[in-house]
């Protein structure tokens, strides 16, 4: 009786005992699965070395690198060290991919740890580098790019903007047919256009006649040079040390346009605050509201600051003016220089449109050749040749090689689409590649055409993108033929920065295709 009631007393104790050994038992195993798996791991990227390259001078590292042509130079590197290569840059190691399989790792497999921005001085000049393109993977990049997504984005978005590009896209044919006759620079009237639609969506203002002509070609100027300096190599980014001194005076440089920005954006900010206070709140429709409204209402409610919202809309302008011109550019200089393709494309225009109609939003679904001119353009001349270089958040592998954390990564986009083991005939400009191929679409999962990126960091614009791209393409082959002045060549020499740009803008001479503008 007295040894049952003690095992019976014992028993609890027993039991808690056996819990604990099996507790203790496990977590063991677990902490020496961990370790197993940290020591395996970590011996690992010890074996793994850094991909081969081109040896660079002593302390210097790769000197070609500063040149305007380095698009050129790397696609011609892959060949001999491979679709994996490394550059030093001073103390700063920058690497290379060059083949679809090297894209889909860093831009798929391992989005999360390239999703950060190599972000250069001359963007943390602008608003502390706060916008969509250059803030550093988190919530509030999350936030941001939600906000952008959701108000401008948005089929619905899309669609209630439409009467704004509807109306500068006819101005700028009106300016065309005003025009006939004499030379046009294709890429500043693109850009005047596109600046005029993107700003009536942010803040509800255009500019019209010279006025509307004069503010575009200063923007643009502006605009350009920002795009010069993202891309331009800095030496105090390779050697640190030496940022204090600003050798090349790039951060000076960007200050100046800075300044110029921000009385811009005050100006449009305070008439926007003072035209909110003067109607009260709740005045204006919701529907008819720009951006800026809404963008501001959310800075009261403290989801936003006005830094936050001035970041956010010079991507936004940036990003829809650069971009478009100079692909239209592009665009049409491949046109004028292959009169089969623009007669195809007129033909189209005329079965889904009509002779003396006008080119809707509404028709572009159906102008399949037209949308296959466009993809092969950003084929042959993508917009950012590289990407926007990521930057590791820790040290990873890719191809078998080691990438340090901190590495500047770069996708070389142009050699992609370049790439004779890729695409057959890569150098030919031939839109027929596109018809009918469906995997080959904006959507950045078919890694052998990338012109806008993939993964989570890739262009946010592309809704918009595809329908300015054809609208305005299609409104200038729908109304006028278009040839380049007597004696003058087509030259499709390029240059590089952040974008890939005509290193000669085109100029070239409308005449009307049908009797009624």
């Amino acid at each position: 009786m007295a040894s049952s009631y003690v095992a019976a007393k014992l028993q609890p104790v027993v039991s808690s005992c056996q819990k604990s050994e099996t507790i203790l038992t496990v977590l063991i195993a677990l902490l020496a699965i961990s370790w197993y798996t940290w020591r395996t791991k970590a011996s690992r990227k010890r074996k793994l070395s850094l991909p081969p390259g081109p040896r660079g001078f002593p302390l210097l590292g790769y000197l070609p690198y500063l040149s305007s042509e380095i698009h050129h130079q790397l696609t011609q590197l892959a060949q001999i060290h491979g679709p994996i290569m490394k550059l030093w840059l001073g103390t700063k190691l920058c690497v290379v991919l060059t083949s679809p399989s090297m894209a889909k790792e860093v831009l798929r497999d391992q989005d999360t740890i390239f999703a950060n921005r190599d972000t250069p001085e001359s963007a943390l000049t602008l608003y502390e580098g706060m916008g969509v393109t250059w803030s550093p993977y988190g919530s509030h990049w999350r936030k941001l790019r939600k906000l952008f997504v959701r108000e401008l984005m948005s089929n619905t978005s899309l669609d209630a903007y439409y009467s704004f590009r509807r109306r500068e896209v006819h101005r700028m044919v009106d300016d065309v047919h005003a025009r006939l006759g004499t030379q046009i620079d294709v890429g500043e009237m693109a850009f005047i256009t596109t600046l005029n639609i993107i700003t009536s969506i942010l803040w509800g203002e255009t500019l019209v006649g010279e006025e509307r002509k004069k503010v575009g070609v200063e923007f643009r100027k502006a605009i350009d040079e920002m795009i010069l300096l993202f891309g331009k190599p800095n030496v105090s980014e390779f050697f640190p040390s030496l940022a204090l001194f600003d050798l090349q005076g790039v951060v000076r440089e960007m200050k100046k346009l800075f300044v110029w920005l921000e009385r811009i954006f005050d100006s449009v900010i305070d008439q926007h605050m003072k035209m909110d206070t003067a109607e009260g709140k709740g005045d204006k429709k919701k529907g008819s509201r720009d951006l800026l409204s809404i963008f501001l209402e959310l800075t009261k409610q403290g989801e936003l600051t006005v830094t936050n919202v001035k970041a956010t809309f010079l991507d936004m302008v940036i990003g829809a003016t650069d971009t478009t011109s100079t692909t239209v550019e592009w665009a049409m200089a491949e046109i004028i220089g292959h009169p089969e393709v623009m007669k195809r494309v007129q033909e189209e225009l005329l079965e889904v449109v009509g002779e003396n109609n006008i080119v809707e939003e509404s028709h572009l679904p159906k102008l399949g050749y037209l949308e296959a001119v466009v993809k092969e353009v950003q084929r042959l001349h993508p917009v950012a040749p590289f990407l926007v270089p990521a930057r590791p958040s820790e040290s990873t592998s890719v191809g078998g090689y080691l990438i340090p954390k901190g590495t500047k990564v770069m996708v070389n986009v142009y050699a992609i689409h370049r790439d004779p083991s890729v695409w057959e005939n890569p150098l030919e400009f031939n839109p027929e590649r596109f018809l009918g191929d469906t995997k080959l679409d904006y959507r950045g999962t078919n890694f052998r055409y990338l012109p806008f990126g993939s993964g989570r960091r890739m262009c946010a614009g592309v809704p918009m993108a595809e329908r300015m791209l054809l609208l305005l393409i299609g409104s200038l082959l729908q109304s006028f033929e278009w040839r380049l002045p007597e004696g003058v060549k087509l030259d499709l020499s390029d240059r590089v920065s952040l974008g890939l740009k005509k290193a000669v803008p085109l100029v070239a001479i409308p005449t009307l295709r049908y009797s009624k503008p």
